[in-house]
């Protein structure tokens, strides 16, 4: 396969993922908001997820003072920030366009049709119960997207490449959600694993659709640090660590090379760390340590994999 096909491809399902996890995101932290709490707690729920995604500063540079309407004017329709959902949408569509003979009529129907309905003014919500029905659209259409591509195309490397670019955007975008909730959320003073309240607890789990897994698993109360292990370790949960990275070692495997087996060596790895982890070593550790270094090594996963097959490394 071309480089720039598989380039595109990659890319295509990134972007795709990234503004659904976007969206799972800013959901949780919309809805915690929505809390009865100071605003100074409001603020921090905010500060926290720009934070962790990494646009703290140009957000600043742009808006100012941190709100809920700024944060998601911000994070959801600014034609200026590459992240946000409808950046994700449009670079998704650019990406598809771009491989149109590689996909299916059915796929680029999908992608294109989801990218002209968000250019649609009366979409911009407006009131509470349009924010949250935008993203309940933004997951759906994201769905709608995988299940055409899962239904309808070759079992070739083009569809591997396109799966390796979902499983790789979607466990750190997982540790990430995880991340800002358990560490950046916390009540100051409350260590890791301590009470947490249950409602935030629940539109977390909520938020990587694993609230029923998690009553079905556990039959008990929310606890942090279980949530922890089902977002974490447990292979069997969609979008858990141990399962995207599972997955993304299979399709890197199915793609390989002449010159990726160091590629393969560090996903093999990490999935073997994750296959094998315990959540006493990772709680011994620190939570957010660990969630750190695997966003880092996730990120090194990414580069390599641009080096080893794709056009560039360009984000």
């Amino acid at each position: 396969m071309l480089s720039r096909t598989a380039d595109h491809l990659y890319w295509m399902a990134r972007y795709t993922e990234r503004a659904e996890n976007l969206a799972r995101m800013l959901e949780v932290n919309y809805r915690m908001s929505l809390l009865p709490q100071g605003p100074e707690i409001v603020e921090q729920g905010w500060v926290a997820t720009l934070t962790i995604i990494g646009l703290m500063d140009a957000f600043k540079q742009r808006y100012g003072a941190v709100t809920p309407a700024n944060a998601i004017a911000f994070l959801v329709f600014d034609r200026d920030n590459p992240m946000s959902i409808y950046s994700c949408v449009r670079a998704a569509r650019e990406n598809a366009r771009a491989v149109r003979g590689t996909l299916t009529s059915e796929i680029w129907e999908s992608v294109n049709a989801t990218w002209l309905e968000i250019r649609v003014a009366g979409m911009r919500p407006s009131s509470e119960a349009e924010v949250g029905n935008f993203f309940e659209w933004v997951k759906h259409r994201s769905h709608l997207i995988r299940g055409v591509i899962q239904g309808t195309m070759l079992r070739d490397e083009a569809w591997h490449f396109t799966w390796l670019g979902t499983y790789l955007e979607r466990s750190d975008s997982t540790a990430r959600i995880l991340d800002v909730k358990y560490h950046l959320l916390l009540p100051r003073g409350e260590k890791a694993g301590g009470a947490a309240d249950y409602y935030q607890w629940s539109a977390l789990l909520n938020s990587v659709s694993a609230f029923e897994v998690y009553r079905r698993v556990y039959r008990d109360l929310i606890t942090p640090r279980r949530v922890a292990e089902l977002l974490v370790l447990r292979s069997d949960m969609p979008r858990s660590l141990h399962r995207c990275v599972e997955q993304l070692y299979t399709h890197l495997i199915a793609v390989r090379n002449g010159q990726s087996a160091e590629t393969e060596r560090r996903a093999g790895e990490l999935h073997a760390s994750l296959r094998f982890g315990r959540i006493e070593d990772i709680f011994e550790l620190g939570l957010h340590e660990y969630l750190v270094q695997f966003m880092g090594r996730t990120r090194d996963l990414g580069e390599r994999v641009s080096r080893d097959f794709l056009v560039s490394a360009a984000d």
